[in-house]
């Protein structure tokens, strides 16, 4: 069972959101780093402090041994960094997604169709009963 922490915002891309002092916090949760797998590498479009960014814009991309993925903006407002502890430990994002492992810091609005932790939960529980479907319906 994951467990999730009950004051962060979630999206359906498997992304969560922290407000750390008038700060978003952007990191992946536990489902979405195991669709990634282990990760090996990432880069960033975005990387210059106060550019603007919009919702849906992706910013970057994530590579692990079982996928790639784009970086999606999920802020309206202004980019702030990335986190500098990726590119010395990049399995921080695994060991500790709701933590240290996040991946970007942004400031502005979070994008309206985020959920609290209840929405999220209800949508995993979806997407992982239409996998587990996939699968049976497979064999």
């Amino acid at each position: 069972m994951t467990r999730l922490p009950l004051n962060y915002l979630y999206t359906a891309s498997h992304y969560w959101l922290s407000e750390q002092n008038g700060t978003w916090r952007v990191g992946l949760t536990q489902f979405g780093t195991r669709l990634l797998g282990e990760m090996v590498d990432y880069g960033f479009e975005v990387v210059v402090p106060d550019t603007p960014i919009q919702a849906g814009q992706i910013i970057g991309w994530i590579e692990g041994l079982k996928a790639v993925s784009d970086v999606c903006c999920i802020v309206d407002g202004k980019f702030r960094r990335i986190n500098e502890r990726l590119a010395k430990d990049p399995e921080i994002l695994v060991r500790d997604c709701f933590g240290e492992g996040w991946i970007y810091e942004a400031v502005g609005s979070p994008n309206p169709r985020t959920m609290h932790v209840q929405g999220y939960r209800a949508w995993l529980d979806k997407t992982i009963d239409e996998l587990l479907e996939k699968q049976r319906s497979s064999e």
